[in-house]
């Protein structure tokens, strides 16, 4: 069996922070964040809203799509870093607010690598013949997490959801591949210190704190690695692939790996213009565009592939 992806959705909410918004509170300009990542606005969320109110309206719109009804899904997967509460899960709040009665649910936690984690999860339930019928979100709101004096870290990140509803075929589409890996020793780099067990009065702080240079470095190699070993699993040739679609954290990440590999602009997906890096929603939600803006049609090979903290990377090869 494969696990076939038969409706996506996403949301991001609707305030827009724009670059020289920030120039008002920070030392930048929108020239310098846009030379040194490609961004030029991003979606932040409001104080009462959370991730899974995120997620509950990327899955609404990814059901819709799939013309199933909540009470068919057996498995809810939402990847997050930044879950409304420690517990419960979204991936539960998200089974209750839908009415998914017969769904198990929980969280995938690989920071921005989240969505292709919980993908590769999710093909593997079902490949195994346990369930057929799953949702998987990536929902995150990284800007309630954010420094605002800190201009290396302030100006990258935006909030927003993705999902993907995937259903059991035997069909030689869906899922075709996957690849994950972990890069502990890097975890250090790119870091969320308070609110865990480490330090649950928060004395170190709750901003996310970042090595750039490192994790540049990571992720250049990274998706570089994912994408070749995700296509060699799946005995599929570069040339073969009809769509890209990395991790939108970077336009240097994505350039970079855009010409090592001689691929065409037409070939990769990026929108990361419009909402920044949205952690473990950026995958799904640039997949959702790329559906609506007809990039993907039947039969179309498209590579997922992105990287995060942990230090996380992986990608999945689909036909859709």
């Amino acid at each position: 069996m494969r696990a076939q992806i038969i409706g996506t959705g996403s949301f991001v909410p609707p305030k827009v922070v724009t670059n020289d918004d920030l120039a008002k509170i920070v030392d930048t300009s929108d020239e310098w964040i846009r030379t040194r990542t490609g961004i030029r606005e991003r979606r932040v969320t409001d104080e009462n809203t959370a991730a899974s109110d995120l997620a509950f309206l990327a899955a609404e719109k990814a059901l819709k799509a799939s013309g199933l009804d909540p009470n068919d899904l057996e498995l809810i997967l939402v990847a997050t870093c930044s879950p409304d509460t420690l517990f419960p899960s979204v991936g539960c709040i998200l089974q209750d607010r839908l009415g998914a009665k017969h769904a198990a649910a929980f969280d995938v936690s690989a920071a921005c690598s989240g969505f292709n984690f919980a993908l590769s999860a999710a093909a593997a339930y079902i490949e195994a013949g346990k369930y057929k019928n799953v949702l998987v979100v990536g929902a995150d709101t990284l800007t309630k997490y954010l420094d605002w004096t800190d201009r290396n870290t302030c100006v990258l990140f935006g909030d927003g959801a993705g999902a993907v509803v995937l259903k059991a075929t035997d069909e030689e589409r869906g899922v075709l591949s996957s690849f994950i890996s972990s890069r502990g020793e890097g975890g250090k780099y790119l870091v969320m210190p308070g609110g865990g067990s480490r330090d649950p009065e928060e004395k170190m702080g709750r901003f996310i704190r970042m090595d750039g240079k490192e994790v540049f470095k990571f992720a250049v190699k990274a998706l570089e690695d994912s994408i070749l070993k995700v296509l060699a699993l799946a005995n599929i040739s570069l040339a073969e692939v009809d769509l890209f679609i990395p991790h939108q954290a970077n336009i240097r990440i994505i350039d970079h790996v855009t010409k090592k590999f001689n691929l065409p602009e037409e070939k990769v997906y990026v929108n990361l213009m419009r909402y920044g890096n949205t952690s473990a929603a950026s995958v799904p939600l640039a997949l959702d565009e790329a559906v609506a803006e007809n990039k993907v049609k039947k039969d179309s090979l498209i590579v997922l592939s992105g990287f995060g903290a942990g230090l996380t990377y992986g990608a999945n090869v689909v036909r859709w």
